[in-house]
């Protein structure tokens, strides 16, 4: 079990810890009052995870480092899921007894190792955009674990502190420029937690996953032996207090100290494992099923194509591979499917604006004779859109992007940042967001379509289902963070799109330019799986389901109460280390005369 000094502890005097402690009535005057043993008390149970089982900070720092690698690596590309457990469980070691200022410095240990090789993929787009959304995460991941120290301090603190990575994934997710990345939740597709999800979406899961990890905490915190040498003070004249009778064995109390802990990490690492138990991922009556393709038309990976070179190849590359699979439909090498999808950006030319892409889009749409949703920009306002084309008619629908990418479809502080940075130039125009979910009609499917960065927001893919989707589409480009062969970020956004297929219930088709693309089922189970920087054309059979699973029903609730819960428990954290300090402050006046004169 782990034990040791905390960095709040004072300097021990020499010779202290053997003095005698008083007993006996009226040895000590705070004593003399109920008072007194009312504070004593309180500042016991509010050190219950605080002072006692500390690690010393040279050897905190470390379990800080090594939580922050556990927990990246249980996200792909390496895909350890146990690891997304075995993260909080370190970081609550870590910040066991730490002061606020140590508590900071545990936090940006701890974020500095999961969010920099986390985010490494961002290297193909510039070091310094890796390094700068690095540092700004593992900033507000910092301060927010200041908080988790705190509730450390509660008698229910695994509880608590499960409840806090629900809440710093909620203010992650929403500030200071909404990045969803990195939330416990997105970890576990394929794992039997994942179904956690189905009963109150990804915070829900995040929240069980955390509660296993704190209370292996819990249990490594646990002290190893019986009461421990007494806290260091002056002698004071009276009789010796007698100590605890030893229980059988010479160990008083340290086997019960170790068995509820025990007992906690086992109901809760029992329930999150217990996801396949829930009555989830059923088909209704009158469920059908569709055919689906996606089409991946890959990309040139070299950087000093003239855009509008690049951009008219790319809407080619797409086309070819859809007449292809027209032609082998046409052989009978493989069936028609009722839906083809494009990827994110398959053209970057607004069609109602170019002609010349306009008729290759529709070419092949007429070729396969089936509805094509398209990944396109259009202008005027320039928006990132999917368009359903039908054989023969063209574009019919469109769904416009809502949640734009900060820094990458707009510049936040636009006016203030290119007076610093001449890189506003790059985005020189920001995207119009879109306002509305949109449900598109082919045949037996009601396909919701979310685009790329969107997969990571629950409320946007849960509008979709709730809208009349009986099928889900994530339109993605990922061109520009593979360059080096890297496939994280296509990786942990296909992780995503497998979480929101088993909290909907629902099929996915994930289409990206270069890959990875990908079909989900229901279950978040891959039923075909592109590689990366190839063409590629993914055809499956998958169901349409039409129930709506009790998360999407909740809706954020479950987010919403799980954060109110923590933030109230934090505000009872504060007000009692508070109630202490004062109490300690009372009691220490009253040692150096300023309590009544004594005759």
């Amino acid at each position: 079990m782990l034990t040791g000094a905390s960095d709040e502890s004072g300097p021990r005097q020499a010779g202290a810890a053997a003095a005698p402690i008083p007993a006996g009535p009226g040895t000590m005057p705070e004593r003399q009052s109920g008072t007194g043993r009312s504070d004593r008390g309180r500042e016991r149970r509010i050190r219950l995870a605080g002072q006692a089982g500390g690690l010393p900070i040279r050897l905190a720092l470390p379990v800080a480092l090594a939580g922050g690698l556990a927990l990246a690596a249980a996200f792909p590309p390496v895909g350890i899921w146990p690891l997304a457990a075995a993260g909080p469980a370190l970081l609550a070691v870590a910040l066991c007894g730490r002061s606020v200022r140590g508590a900071l410095g545990i936090g940006v240990v701890f974020g500095l190792a999961f969010f920099v090789p986390l985010l490494s993929w961002l290297v193909n787009v510039a070091w310094y955009a890796w390094a700068a959304l690095a540092l700004a995460e593992t900033a507000v991941f910092a301060v927010l674990a200041v908080g988790q120290r705190m509730l450390l301090q509660l008698r229910a603190w695994p509880l608590a502190v499960a409840g806090w990575w629900v809440a710093a994934e909620a203010v992650r997710a929403r500030w200071p420029y909404a990045f969803p990345w990195g939330r416990l939740a997105m970890s576990q597709p394929g794992a039997p937690t994942a179904r956690w999800a189905a009963i109150g979406g990804a915070p829900l899961l995040t929240f069980v996953v955390a509660l296993a990890g704190a209370c292996l905490a819990w249990l490594l915190l646990a002290p190893g032996r019986g009461p421990g040498p007494a806290r260091p003070g002056p002698a004071r004249p009276g009789p010796a207090r007698p100590g605890p009778a030893p229980a059988p064995g010479g160990r008083p109390r340290a086997g019960r100290r170790r068995i509820v802990p025990a007992v906690a990490f086992t109901a809760a690492a029992g329930l999150a494992l217990g996801g396949p138990l829930l009555p989830v991922g059923r088909a209704a009556p009158g469920d059908s099923a569709a055919a689906v393709a996606a089409i991946q038309g890959n990309v040139s990976r070299a950087r000093n194509l003239p855009d509008l070179l690049r951009a008219a190849t790319v809407t080619q590359n797409h086309a070819a591979a859809t007449e292809s699979l027209a032609a082998q439909v046409r052989a009978r090498a493989r069936p028609a499917p009722d839906l083809v999808i494009w990827p994110e950006n398959s053209t970057d030319l607004d069609p109602a604006r170019s002609p010349s892409v306009y008729a290759t889009i529709q070419r092949a749409v007429d070729a396969i004779n089936r509805p094509v949703l398209v990944g396109a920009v259009l202008q005027d306002p320039l928006r990132n859109a999917g368009q359903l084309w039908l054989p023969g008619r063209g574009p019919v629908a469109a769904y416009i992007k809502r949640q734009l990418v900060p820094f990458g479809e707009y510049i936040p502080f636009r006016g203030l940042l290119s007076r610093i940075t001449p890189l506003t130039a790059l985005q020189p125009v920001n995207f119009t967001a879109g306002h509305h979910s949109v449900v598109f009609r082919a045949g037996p499917i009601r396909l919701g379509d979310v685009i790329c960065y969107e997969v990571g927001f629950d409320g946007l893919v849960s509008s979709e289902v709730t809208a009349g989707a009986n099928l889900l589409a994530v339109q993605s480009n990922d061109a520009d963070f593979e360059l080096d062969g890297q496939p994280g970020e296509s990786q942990q956004q296909i992780a995503m799109a497998r979480i929101r297929a088993v909290e909907s219930n629902r099929s996915v088709v994930y289409a990206s330019t270069t890959g990875e693309s990908a079909i989900i089922g229901p279950d978040g189970a891959m039923v075909a799986r592109s590689g990366i920087w190839q063409r590629a054309v993914l055809t499956a059979r998958v169901p349409l389901r039409s129930g709506i699973t009790l998360a999407d029903r909740l809706g954020s609730w479950p987010e919403y109460v799980i954060t109110f819960l923590t933030l109230a428990a934090l505000a009872w954290a504060v007000a009692a280390a508070g109630a202490v300090t004062a109490g300690r402050g009372e009691r220490a006046r009253s040692r150096s005369g300023g309590g009544p004169a004594r005759g």
